[in-house]
């Protein structure tokens, strides 16, 4: 399968959840480039972002597991490199 360059952004509005999604990012491990969290104090969120090098399915396999958690949204963007 062909591999494409994308970003998994991310918002945790349940810090309860982070454990369950460090544990899908570290069973996604082999795929990630890189991870930038930025909390948001005065809203009492976490934006996190995701850099991939992954076949098309894994992303959307791995941002649909995001979404799934409690309080966490997703979304995936994929470049046609």
């Amino acid at each position: 399968m062909e591999n494409h360059v994308s970003i998994i952004s991310i918002i945790v509005e349940n810090p309860e959840s982070t454990d369950k999604l460090n544990d899908l990012l570290h069973e996604y491990s082999e795929f990630i480039i890189g991870r930038m969290g930025l909390p948001y104090r005065e809203k009492k969120i976490n934006i996190i972002s995701i850099a991939l090098d992954a076949p098309t399915d894994v992303i959307n396999t791995l941002a649909g597991k995001i979404g799934m958690l409690d309080g966490i949204s997703s979304k995936a963007v994929c470049s046609n490199v």
